[in-house]
């Protein structure tokens, strides 16, 4: 084949090899799958069984896993939504839960990153060109074509020793067909090892160290935040229950005063009752109309704010399952198996946040460790062989006994430590400030537990006390009711009645709600409360 046969050849080659990678050869949904299946392996290995169940991670447009929660059909045909049915939409749909999951998954790969970077991995490199210079004089001209490829490894073991390994391959007998020329081989390695200080790859190391307990620390954040979330979902539920609860006591109210209101009305007319009290009943009447009013305006308001925390459209019609407030008043008021002493405790044990706390004061001191080793001499040893193939076209056999061996020492003495003296002093300040951290979070959990204790007591003395409130003010009512038939009572004392029985009515719905959640957040805070797969809780 002719020399300008081989150019061609050459170029053609070359040139398809580029089209081909530029033309995406490879299946970017491989690629997708590869680093999903990745990122997840990296958080199956770090996550624990004190962080909950490994369910309900996976980012919106990966394969959920068999337990994940999936919902086909948001709205149930009956149009009323469960709790239950709620906390697994919102865990399913909610957008900032979304995002958590893709934070985790993104802190996966910044680490799947590193270790690429770190770990033991091959590189490539395939150099070819065709070089022609007719500069030199109009009948001469310089012709050169070159083609190498390259092959190497590099390793970083801990204790921050680089071993780098290489393999290059000269292909020019194959574009020349000169017989003279050779497939020359190259075999090189080198190492670098830290004997004083820091240097070679120990920062290297403590990089990746890094970014390994990072992940640790981002899937202790998210197990952390399952719990807020439910217990968010379960409070805006309640809460809508709630001022559902107060439209029907405001609509109950508006027909008493009707009632009331008529009743007056007749008795007016029949001349036992004076036109002002009817007027007092008919103002009332109105100023109860106005409170029904507002009241389903703020109903409506909050079930579309809730609609759109299930990311649900806001003109989906749905309405919250009534009876769940019937099955709060059933379990009724209990308190916790805990006094405020095992309560810290158990807090202080298993806050998963106060651990990363904990653990950080361990990362600072690791880069203490490193300034230390920095403001004294630095010492490493270096050394590399170079092994060429023989001249003969049998590339296989490489000249060993002609190998070139390089080896010795980099050392930089401690004349001027300036910068690493301001890098240890800043590291200390740091672990200074991360210990204050750490005291002040320990502290700030003890104070969440102690506040959510009392309030759990607080909650449950002021769902008795609201009991016994409703219960006086019916009897008020009812009583008021009789004396105003016998005429012993104004208009005035019985519209004071239904004012306060419609304000003890939901007073004792708001106490009930807020014990319920004030126990959800006091399990949350001492870190007993667990998440389940299909997004409800247990303790």
């Amino acid at each position: 084949m002719s020399l300008c046969r081989r150019m061609l050849l050459f170029c053609w080659l070359s040139t398809a090899a580029v089209v081909c990678l530029l033309s995406g050869c490879a299946d970017p949904a491989q690629f997708k799958a590869q680093a999903d299946e990745e990122a997840y392996q990296i958080i199956d290995s770090k996550w624990q069984d004190s962080f909950g169940q490994k369910t309900n991670y996976t980012v919106s447009d990966a394969e959920p896993l068999p337990n994940d929660i999936r919902i086909e059909e948001p709205i149930p045909p009956s149009g009323i939504i469960s709790l239950t049915e709620a906390v697994a939409l919102a865990t399913a749909q909610n957008r900032g839960y979304k995002n958590q999951k893709e934070i985790l998954y993104l802190e996966a790969l910044n680490l799947s990153d590193t270790r690429h970077t770190y770990a033991r991995r091959w590189f490539t490199v395939i150099d070819g060109q065709y070089e022609r210079d007719t500069t030199l004089s109009p009948v001469t001209e310089d012709t050169s074509i070159s083609a190498e490829s390259g092959f190497s490894q590099q390793h970083l073991f801990p204790n921050g020793i680089i071993i780098d390994t290489g393999v290059a391959i000269d292909w020019l007998r194959f574009l020349t067909g000169d017989p003279r020329t050779s497939l020359a081989t190259v075999l090189s390695a080198s190492i670098e090892a830290p004997l004083l200080g820091n240097g070679a790859g120990r920062f290297a190391w403590e990089e990746l160290t890094q970014d390994e307990r990072n992940v640790l620390y981002k899937i202790r954040s998210f197990a952390r935040f399952r719990k807020d979330f439910v217990v968010s979902i379960v409070s805006d539920y309640y809460r809508v229950l709630q001022q559902r609860d107060a439209v029907t006591n405001a609509e109950n109210n508006h027909k008493r005063r009707v009632q009331s209101r008529q009743r007056l009305d007749a008795e007016a007319e029949a001349g036992r009752r004076a036109s002002l009290e009817v007027d007092q009943a008919e103002q009332s009447e109105l100023t109860a109309k106005d409170n029904y009013v507002r009241t389903q305006q703020r109903y409506e308001q909050l079930l579309d704010e809730f609609k759109i925390t299930l990311a649900l459209p806001t003109d989906v019609q749905m309405e919250l399952d009534q009876n769940e407030l019937k099955n709060l008043e059933e379990i009724g008021i209990s308190q916790p198996d805990y006094d405020v002493v095992i309560a810290i405790e158990t807090a202080l044990l298993g806050r998963l946040d106060l651990a990363t706390s904990r653990d950080k004061i361990d990362d600072i001191l690791r880069k203490v460790i490193l300034a230390v080793d920095g403001l004294g001499p630095q010492l490493d040893f270096v050394g590399d062989i170079e092994i060429d193939s023989s001249g003969k076209t049998d590339f296989s056999r490489l000249r060993f006994h002609e190998a070139s061996f390089a080896a010795g020492f980099e050392a930089d003495l401690p004349l001027d430590r300036k910068l690493q003296r301001n890098n240890y002093r800043r590291s200390l300040i740091a672990l200074e400030q991360q210990k204050r951290q750490y005291e002040n979070d320990e502290d700030e959990i003890k104070l969440q537990v102690r506040q959510a204790y009392r309030q759990l007591l607080e909650k449950a003395q002021q769902y008795y006390i609201r009991k016994n409130s409703l219960a006086l003010a019916q009897k008020r009512v009812d009583s008021v009711n009789l004396l105003l038939e016998a005429g012993r009572a104004k208009t005035r004392d019985l519209l004071e009645a239904q004012d306060d029985l419609i304000l003890a009515q939901n007073a004792l719905t708001g106490a009930l709600v807020d014990h319920s959640i004030a126990k959800l957040n006091f399990f949350k805070d001492i870190s007993v409360l667990q998440v389940r797969p299909d997004g409800m809780w247990q303790y």
